[in-house]
Formats: C-alpha cells, sequence, structure tokens
C-alpha cells in the first residue's frame, strides 16, 4: 500500500540522519512538503537535496535543538515556508550516555525540552487542520538502561508526555503518538561504529534480536508514515515499539 500524503507539510527535527533522515525521504516520497533541522550543515544540505529531488517542496536550515529560542525560530520558518504545518516528528536526541551532568543536561535539553518546545510552538499551525505529533522514543525507555542511564530515562519520559499530550491536544483534533524504535544499524550510526569498535557488545544485542539482524531506519519511517495518514485517525496516545521483537527476549 502506497501512502498519499501530498499537500501535508512535515516538520522532523534531527532529520539528517539515521532515522529522522529517512522519515524525512519519507513523508517527501509520499508526497508532502518537509522541513529539517539539524546542527551538521553538510548532512542536512545532502539530506536536502535528496528530498528536493523528490519534487516536493523543502525548507532546511541549521538549528541547535539545545537552544529553546533557535527551536521556536524553526518552526515560525517551517511553516512560514510550507504554508503551515500538518505533523510534527520530534526526533533529535543528544544520546546522553554517562551518569553525569553533563549526559543528563544534554538529554534534558534536547530529547526532552526540544520536544516541549518544539511541540508549543507548532501547536497553533497543527490545530488549523487537525494534526499530529509523532515523538521518536526508544525501547531504552521502556525498561533499565543501565549503559546509558540518561538516555533511558529521558525517553521514558517522552513516552509518558505523549499520553499527557494526546489527552491534552484531543479537543483541538491533534493525535499524539510515539515510536520507540530498537537497536537501528544505519552507516555512520552507533550500531555501525559498534559493530567495529566494539564486536562483543554487536554479537549481543544482536543475538538478543529474534529476527537476528539489527533494525534498518527505513522501518522506523514506515510506522511513522501510518501514524501521520488518516489511516490512523483514531490512534492516539500510544507508544509503538519497532524492534524486531528485541523486547521480547
Amino acid at each position: 500500500m502506497k501512502l498519499d500524503l501530498s499537500g501535508r507539510r512535515v516538520l522532523v527535527t534531527g532529520g539528517s540522519r539515521g532515522i529522522g533522515r529517512s522519515i524525512a525521504l519519507a513523508f517527501a516520497g509520499a508526497g508532502a512538503a518537509v522541513s529539517i533541522c539539524a546542527r551538521g550543515e553538510a548532512a542536512l544540505r545532502q539530506t536536502e537535496s535528496e528530498i528536493a529531488a523528490l519534487g516536493v517542496p523543502v525548507h532546511a536550515a541549521v538549528t541547535d535543538l539545545a537552544d529553546g529560542a533557535a527551536v521556536r525560530a524553526h518552526v515560525a520558518a517551517a511553516a512560514a515556508a510550507l504554508g503551515g504545518l500538518d505533523v510534527l516528528v520530534n526526533n533529535a536526541s543528544g544520546f546522553g550516555r554517562t551518569d553525569d551532568e553533563a549526559g543528563w543536561e544534554v538529554s534534558f535539553r534536547i530529547d526532552i525540552m526540544a520536544s516541549v518546545t518544539a511541540s508549543n510552538a507548532a501547536i497553533p499551525h497543527l490545530a488549523a487542520r487537525g494534526g499530529s505529533i509523532i515523538h521518536i522514543s526508544s525501547i531504552s525507555g521502556l525498561g533499565p538502561s543501565v549503559r546509558t542511564p540518561p538516555y533511558g530515562a529521558v525517553k521514558a519520559a517522552l513516552i509518558q508526555y505523549t499520553r499527557t499530550q494526546a489527552a491534552t491536544l484531543a479537543k483541538q483534533r491533534i493525535r499524539v503518538n510515539c515510536i520507540a524504535p530498537g537497536s537501528i544499524e544505519f552507516p555512520g550510526g552507533l550500531w555501525d561504529l559498534a559493530k567495529r569498535e566494539n564486536p562483543d557488545l554487536y554479537k549481543r544485542i544482536l543475538g538478543g534480536i529474534p529476527f537476528d539482524r539489527l533494525g534498518r531506519p527505513e522501518e522506523v519511517a514506515n510506522v511513522a508514515l501510518f501514524l501521520a495518514c488518516d489511516l490512523a485517525s483514531w490512534v492516539t496516545g500510544q507508544t509503538i515499539a519497532v524492534d524486531g521483537g528485541q523486547l521480547l527476549t
């Protein structure tokens, strides 16, 4: 089934690499106009050109998502460039690993506060036509996260926030859902790096996935498309794990 999202306007934070890039390209491939933001300009411009090649309007800007004013400015610029917003995908992550102030601060400022700030800035635009917010969490938020305590905690907070937002925004006809990816591998990503530099960890994670492989960013993007389209018109407040059964073991 090919989803047609022509006429939708979509903003993806952290949209230049990995899962965010795949989500942005998936929406563009379905006919949506897309805005992306990220800190790294080279990857951002590369993804911008890939989206433009699909023949849809595209807006992209280098944005420090740890800066609330910059987040608000990007949402406003995206809405102006695309003529409004119908979907917000909060994908960016600081991926705080260390159980210290630095690890917690980067996780809180990007994973939580950037999502809160972007949501609040986007709500007036989303309410105009009954839009959708999608948070990208992680299966790390569904249980203990021994290797990355801050990351797991903030992703758990996003899952809770999804339910709160869904209940709060229903009167404005805005649906809010969450995706919890498992271990996703892509060139230059964390698991691609681990395969080369920490093969024991990679093999241990791989051994815990019933399908005997790590996930692909496109498999997360497909779920994002579903949650944003009319087929999911009665779905809100939900968290969907996209992990190949990783949580089952």
